[in-house]
Formats: C-alpha cells, structure tokens, sequence
C-alpha cells in the first residue's frame, strides 16, 4: 500500500520574528509532518523586503511545500508566492493581511519609533493577542519569545506594517490560498481576508474560534485543517 504523500510545512512567525510560539501547533500536525520553522535575525534590521530575501533562502529546493504566514509575517508569505519558488504547492495566512489591517493608524506611523516596547506592553497586549483566560504557559511564552527582540526591530516592524501594501503581490499568487481567520481577532480585522479574497483566485476562508493568535490558542483545529489542506493539494499534485 502506497504511503500518504508527503508535504513540508514552512513557518513563518509573527511580529516576535523568533518562531518559538509554533510549538504547540507543529505538535498539533503531527510527528508525520515535516516542518521549517524560519527564524528572523535579531541582526541586522530588516524590513520586509529583507526579511522575504532571507526567508526565501529557508525554503526547501527538493520536495512539495505549503508556506504558512503568521500575522506580521503575511506580507512576506504572499510575496514569496508570488514569485512562484519551486516546490510550492499551496498558501496559509493566518490572521494576516497584504496592506495595512489598520489604515486610520497610519499617520501615527513617525510616532511609532518612541512607543514603549516589550516587556513593559507584554500584560497589557497579552489579552488583545492570546484572548482573556489564555493559559499562563502561553502567557509566559509569550513574554520569553517578545523579550528576545530588541525593542528596536519591534518598533521597525510596527512601520513596516504601517506602511505595506503588497496588494499587487497577493495578486500573481497562483497557488490555492487558505486562510485562517479568527472569530474574535482585535489585531486584524476581518476586512483584511475581504481584500485577500478578492485578489487571490483560488481562495478558500475557514473561521476558527479563537483570539489573533490562532495557532497558539487553537493548535489542534488549525492543524487538522491544514493538514486537510495540504493533503488534498498533495493528492492532486499526484494525479
């Protein structure tokens, strides 16, 4: 009997850059799931073009992948997409967006650079980020993983944020896109997979309950619907 075949799930973390917070769910997918987990350097700075070039040097050359982009990093998954890698079979944004998910904020953008950071805002954006009554295993990881980024790089990915508009690269995604959308995100409004599914033309949007971060507070949901993702695009790629 022939084996399931098999896809390599690509990582790409959230504003915290340092990828630690996908423990949970990589345990979710399974101990058959091979998965990558791209880490951002701490140095140097980098926007999100840069942060795309060095991703794309993560990504596997010999075997079928799906790429996942967590919140922060959902301009950096559709722009590599879009620019058709080898072995890319499908797209997962989570929580995320093309343009800024928040475009009234964008004026405050040359302000962003004196907020306070991590870990003073940690108790205060916990529950915006893993919903009221998140366990304190979470909350702990939380801090751990945003504490090991120099307030500096967060402030920078806060503009970059600010400032996308990678529109035109969700547009020349060819791939089947599946997005995640949380039903009770505070950080990215549902507005944002609005735009998306106009843009990409193979799209499908499966609600998950939960705070903006899904894969830490839902694992077990979002694996299983990845998983059926990526197998079925698997199966076709086969055919």
């Amino acid at each position: 009997m022939n084996s399931a075949p098999v896809v390599t799930v690509v990582l790409l973390p959230g504003m915290d850059g340092s990828g630690d917070l996908f423990a949970g769910f990589i345990a979710a997918l399974g101990p058959g799931v091979e998965t990558i987990v791209v880490s951002y350097p701490s140095s140097p700075a980098l926007g999100y073009a840069g942060l795309t070039d060095y991703a794309r040097m993560q990504l596997p050359l010999d075997r079928p992948f799906v790429l996942i982009g967590e919140s922060f990093s959902g301009p950096v998954a559709i722009a590599l997409a879009a620019s058709k890698p080898p072995g890319l079979i499908g797209l997962v944004l989570c929580c995320t967006f093309a343009r800024n998910p928040r475009p009234l904020l964008a004026p405050l953008k040359p302000l962003a650079g004196m907020l306070p950071m991590w870990p003073v805002l940690t108790p205060l954006i916990a529950p915006f980020l893993l919903g009221f009554g998140a366990p304190a295993v979470l909350r702990h990881a939380l801090r751990r993983a945003l504490d090991k980024a120099p307030p500096a790089r967060l402030r920078l990915r806060l503009k970059e944020v600010m400032a996308v508009d990678y529109t035109a690269h969700a547009h020349s995604v060819a791939v089947p896109v599946l997005y995640l959308q949380a039903t009770r995100d505070w950080i990215v409004p549902a507005s944002a997979s609005r735009l998306l599914s106009t843009l990409c033309p193979d799209w499908r949007l499966v609600a998950i309950p939960g705070p903006h971060l899904l894969l830490q507070r839902a694992p077990e949901q979002a694996a299983s619907t990845v998983n059926t993702f990526a197998a079925r695009l698997a199966a076709e790629r086969t055919r």
